[in-house]
């Protein structure tokens, strides 16, 4: 019997290990403080990639493998917390606040760091920091928020161009936009088509965070390409534990933010009559830039989903944006899908990372400066449309409406940007790593002029064809240890990239009216000749082939030390400098961490010096190679007899220039990062000084026997420098109520100055309009900053009633182009931001102010529009136009100071009120997890001098491929909008 029982015992079932399903659990993550619950925080397995995120209520949800699991609660700007999970299902979390964030992770290139160990000048940004509302590309996101940082909208337009500098512009030719790096991938900044920022095919919605890179001991680690500061941008991914579905939903309403005050039908009628013109009133009331702009809509929708397991995580997302701008006709359609997954292998050995974003944009823009102007002088008296409702013609002027019907400009661009990066441990403390790469971009565009017989004109088709493929290849090793009071982190690598732009376009003439677009029936145009519509098309090819490393050492946790050499060798130079070799030094000194510091009021106080150089290589394709050309004409070729015959041959059109060599900026910088009062108040402040030689221009040649005009060089002696200081401070408190504020701000001080250029003016915008034509408005002069306005200084009206110039040269006549002057810069002196937020019981409201102050902005609208000589001809305009009580109406309005006006403003830039609901509450937590209802108002007020639609403005007056600044022409207005929100997680 005791056998028989024995036997049934050993065959009975025992009960298995638990397996990976068989542990659940829940908790909620609380501030120990307050007791509110804290959303977002980080959920991590310990030892593992397994994790999730607190929802809206502080709860998470997250299954472990045995009782021996500990589970790593972490939130910015709280100390983490480590909790075993025995025997426990449910666990309750109260995290205190952290004396600082030190320990938070950025991206400093190939690799991260933590705030304590930086010895660069960087900013992170992380996408709760971003600023909301309608937003097409990743520098409206971070506008405002990083010190020494400037982000200016180029025009209101729905995808316009964004111009942003880190630290102020060091080039000629290379304008100031910094390197962006996509998940490791730098970007070619190069357009994919019209006139759209080449950035708006990333979609803000899957940026997880912005890294900025400011000083050249941050950005050195990019060589040739780092002179203008560096933007990483990290995009979202999926996380192991639970899987999550977030839908997101926007609604904008956008109207006029600052229409121009013109004239009203019964204000122009005395106006006129006046100054003495010839009233043409056709007795009606008309406000054409209410004709011509409207009340635009915006649409943005998101879905994303993200999960996986110990093993293999993904996140995938797909958007679509439908934004109207404020101009009739007027849109971009933006339609995103990207997904990235990482698999572990090899017990976690070999990580395979792999990332992919298909963007498709379609862009529609009618003639804008050509409807602006039209609409700003059209006489008010006019009716815009006749007796069917239909816009009005007319022989002496274009009615603006009919210029929104009889013109197309449709640019639909297709982009896509993909990764592999396999990574493989060969030891515990080596890891090598992989990086492919490819971003590839088409566009086509077409821009048609619809066939007319009032006002008569042909139709015509223009399209355009643009290619470009962006090819990287990295390879590098990174070796990490530690011994006992001693960090290293140590990098080398080799990169390889390659560009190709390509492009074709073609035209045809004389379309008949029909109801049929040119764009889809070209074989309608009647005209198609090789003298009036030769196709044209280019290809352009660059490679650049770099050697790279970094060093990172650390004594005590205290003692920070880096060093960063770069190496990068680019087809655009000649055979003899070929290579440029980039270096970097950096030191931090943690005082905080001495013992003599320990009874001090810092919680964070740390010492950072940096000197490092890097390079620009912005210079026309095979610029350094001897060119020829083979023609009969005049200029290339000559008679070998008394007849005027030119026989063909072959001539040089430019000579080699094998000597050409990087353009190299060397930075320095010095910072102090502190914390007091626990971590409530932190902040940084640093000096920096950056000095770009060698600079690359086009000159002309001092040999006359040169077969070109101009050739290119590096100028030995010529400098452009930009330094300031910088201060960033940021106040958090949490009150024992569970009302919680943030206020932040940071200012900039910075001067830019042009020393020992060979010309009295590098000529870097030019003005347009009637009567304009080529008169040049500012650019590169000695002593002063870029951008500088070189103008003839206004000073009256002479008793002829004709404008008065000061007599600068002393010659006795005023007004020459000896007499002008500098008269300031389109450069800010001083950059300010200030951002807030505070939150209680679900509630919360952020704002986000910026402004500059020390700039001008040449108002060549109103130089050629608003002046006496136009009012008199029927022509609307602002107070302005009327002039000066003795001026004549036949006094012209040349380029000069009389139209340079103060370009400071304070800007409320967005304002966000939001309430996450507690869906526990209500009981749909099993459903949805989390749920936010937000609105957003945008560009809400502004503080300003400037009386045209915007002070935020740089129309794109470049000369000779040299970048303007400062030029207001005709821009697109500015929107003020309102955006509602709604975000829910499954």
């Amino acid at each position: 019997m005791g056998l028989f029982s024995t036997n049934v015992q050993a065959n009975m079932p025992v009960a298995a290990p638990r397996s990976v399903a068989d542990i659940t659990v829940k908790g909620r993550v609380t501030d120990a403080d307050t007791k509110e619950p804290l959303v977002g925080c980080s959920v991590v397995v310990k030892g593992t990639q397994k994790g999730t995120n607190t929802d809206a209520n502080g709860n998470f949800s997250i299954v472990v493998s045995d009782e021996k699991a500990v589970l790593v609660i972490g939130f910015i700007g709280y100390e983490k917390q480590e909790i075993a999970v025995g025997s426990r299902t449910n666990v309750e979390v109260a995290l205190k606040s952290s004396a600082s964030e030190l320990s938070q992770v950025v991206v400093i290139g190939y690799g991260t760091t933590t705030k304590k160990d930086a010895t660069g000048a960087l900013k992170t940004l992380k996408s709760t920091d971003f600023n909301r509302g309608i937003v097409n590309s990743p520098e409206q996101l971070l506008q405002g928020r990083v010190a020494g940082v400037n982000v200016t909208s180029a025009s209101g337009e729905p995808g316009g161009r964004q111009s942003i500098t880190i630290r102020g512009p060091g080039g000629v030719r290379t304008g100031s936009t910094p390197l962006f790096v996509l998940d490791g991938i730098p970007l070619d900044n190069s357009s994919t088509g019209g006139s759209t920022n080449p950035m708006n095919f990333l979609n803000p919605q899957d940026i997880e965070a912005i890294d900025v890179l400011k000083d050249a001991s941050a950005t050195a680690i990019y060589g040739a390409r780092g002179a203008n500061g560096v933007v990483l941008i990290t995009t979202k991914k999926g996380k192991a534990g639970t899987a999550n579905i977030s839908v997101s939903s926007n609604i904008g309403v956008s109207n006029v933010a600052r229409a121009l005050p013109l004239f009203t039908a019964d204000e122009f009628r005395k106006q006129v009559v006046a100054v003495g013109g010839a009233l043409e009133d056709l007795k009606a009331d008309t406000d054409w830039q209410k004709e011509i702009t409207r009340q635009a809509i915006t649409q943005d929708h998101n879905l994303s989903f993200g999960g996986g397991t110990d093993k293999l995580t993904y996140y995938g997302s797909v958007g679509a944006q439908n934004q109207e701008g404020i101009i009739k006709n007027s849109s971009l359609k933006r339609y995103t899908g990207r997904f990235n997954a990482s698999q572990k292998m090899m017990d976690g050995r070999l990580v395979v990372d792999m990332n992919l974003t298909a963007t498709q944009t379609i862009t529609n823009r009618p003639p804008v400066e050509s409807i602006l102007g039209s609409a700003l002088s059209a006489n008010p008296t006019f009716p815009a449309r006749d007796a069917n409702g239909l816009p009005a013609r007319y022989q002496a002027f274009t009615n603006p409406l009919l210029a929104l019907d009889l013109n197309k400009d449709l640019t639909t661009i297709n982009r896509i940007v993909g990764s592999v990066s396999p990574s493989f441990k060969i030891l515990k403390n080596l890891t090598y790593k992989l990086n492919l790469g490819v971003d590839n971009s088409s566009s086509t565009r077409d821009v048609q002029v619809f066939p007319s017989t009032v006002p008569q004109q042909d139709g015509r088709l223009d399209a355009t064809y643009l290619d470009n493929r962006n090819v990287l290849v990295e390879n590098y090793f990174t070796f990490n240890e530690t011994f006992g009071d001693h960090s290293i982190n140590a990098l080398a690598g080799h990169s390889y990239q390659k560009f190709t732009l390509a492009g074709r376009n073609w035209s045809i003439n004389k379309f008949a009216v029909s109801p049929i677009e040119p764009a889809n029936n070209p074989g309608l145009g009647q005209e198609l000749t090789l003298a009036t519509n030769r196709p044209g098309g280019f290809a352009v090819i660059n490679e650049l082939q770099s050697f790279f490393s970094r060093l990172n050492y650390t004594f005590k946790d205290r003692y920070l030390f880096t060093a960063t050499v770069r190496a990068d060798g680019s087809s655009k130079f000649g055979a003899n400098n070929k290579y440029g070799v980039f270096p970097s030094f950096s030191a931090g000194w943690r005082l905080s961490e001495e013992s003599f510091m320990q009874s001090g009021p810092f919680t964070d106080l740390k010492l950072r010096a940096g000197w490092g150089q890097t390079g620009n290589q912005e210079i026309p394709s095979k610029i350094t190679q001897a060119l020829f050309t083979s023609s009969t004409a005049a200029n290339t070729s000559y008679p070998l007899d008394a007849s005027t015959s030119y026989p063909a041959g072959t001539t040089f059109v430019r000579l080699a220039n094998p000597d050409i060599q990087w353009e190299v900026s060397s930075q320095m910088d010095l910072g102090l990062d502190f914390g007091l009062f626990k971590g409530a108040l932190t902040g940084s402040v640093d000096y920096f000084r950056k000095v770009s030689s060698k600079i690359l221009l086009e000159v002309i040649p001092a040999d006359p026997i040169q077969p070109a005009s101009t050739y290119w060089t590096n100028v030995p002696d010529m400098t452009i420098t930009n330094q300031g200081v910088e201060l960033d401070v940021n106040y958090r408190h949490i009150a024992q109520s569970g009302l919680r504020f943030d206020i932040g701000g940071n200012i900039t001080f910075i001067k830019n100055v042009v020393n020992n250029s060979p010309y009295t003016v590098i000529t870097s915008g030019s003005a347009t309009g009637p009567g304009l034509t080529s008169a040049t408005v500012n650019g590169y002069v000695n002593g002063q900053p870029i951008g500088t306005f070189y103008l003839r200084q206004y000073i009256g009206i002479d008793d002829k009633g004709v404008s008065k110039y000061a007599d600068i040269d002393g010659d006795g006549t005023g007004g020459t182009d000896k007499d002008r002057i500098a008269a300031g810069s389109a450069l800010p002196t001083r950059q300010f931001n200030l951002n807030a937020s505070i939150a209680y019981k679900g509630f919360d409201l952020g704002a986000n102010f910026n402004g500059v102050s020390g700039n001008k902005i040449y108002d060549n609208t109103a130089n050629a529009y608003f002046y006496k000589a136009r009012l008199v001809k029927n022509l609307n305009g602002i107070a302005e136009s009327a002039g000066e009580p003795n001026e004549s109406i036949n006094n012209a309005a040349p380029v000069s100071t009389r139209f340079l006006k103060d370009g400071a403003f304070f800007r409320l830039n967005n304002l966000t009120l939001g309430y996450n609901l507690d869906t526990k509450k209500i009981g749909i937590n099993n459903w949805i997890s989390a749920a936010r209802f937000s609105i957003t108002g945008q560009n809400l007020w502004l503080i300003t001098k400037y009386n045209g639609y915007d002070p935020e403005v740089n129309t794109d007056r470049t000369v000779n491929g040299i970048s303007s600044f400062g030029i207001d022409y005709l821009s697109y207005p500015k929107a003020r909008s309102f955006i509602f929100s709604l975000n829910l997680t499954f």
